[in-house]
């Protein structure tokens, strides 16, 4: 299992924690990192989807709302919505990561975590969401863009 995936896995977890737990603060989330065996950098990779969907977490839901037919957040598990809350924030602020692979890592997490329909339905939310925000080939042509900065 690769260290971004592990990373993902330990981000959801805390992600769901964070939920139950309204109040929790960041002393709780750190205990709860600490908790895992995970290697440093799965670790610190998690902790900065975490941190990235708790800054971004009402633009990422006005953005998931925006793509649910016949559906409503309130509707949506914890679980499946907090998948989507993370994917979309690796689509909109993680230009490394091929949006197919956010894809593709959010429907394995969906398989291992949801209920038997959660993989198809991220699945279908997260293409939608791709496509209407046009970042389905997000990373496969090449290196992302340098950002313009002063010499």
């Amino acid at each position: 299992m690769g260290v971004r995936h592990s990373g993902r896995e330990i981000a959801i977890q805390a992600l769901y924690l964070l939920d139950l737990r309204e109040g929790a603060s960041n002393d709780d989330l750190l205990l709860f990192f600490e908790a895992f065996a995970a290697d440093e950098h799965a670790r610190r990779f998690a902790l900065q989807l975490v941190d990235g969907v708790r800054g971004a977490r009402a633009a990422l839901d006005r953005e998931i709302a925006a793509d649910l037919e016949h559906w409503s957040i309130g509707r949506l598990s914890r679980v499946d919505h907090n998948i989507l809350r993370l994917a979309l924030y690796e689509l909109l602020h993680l230009p490394d990561v091929p949006a197919r692979v956010t894809i593709d890592e959010a429907i394995e997490l969906a398989k291992t975590y949801g209920d038997r329909d959660s993989g198809r339905f991220v699945n279908g939310v997260l293409d939608h969401l791709a496509g209407r925000l046009k970042l389905k080939g997000k990373g496969e042509d090449g290196p992302p863009a340098k950002a313009n900065t002063p010499a």
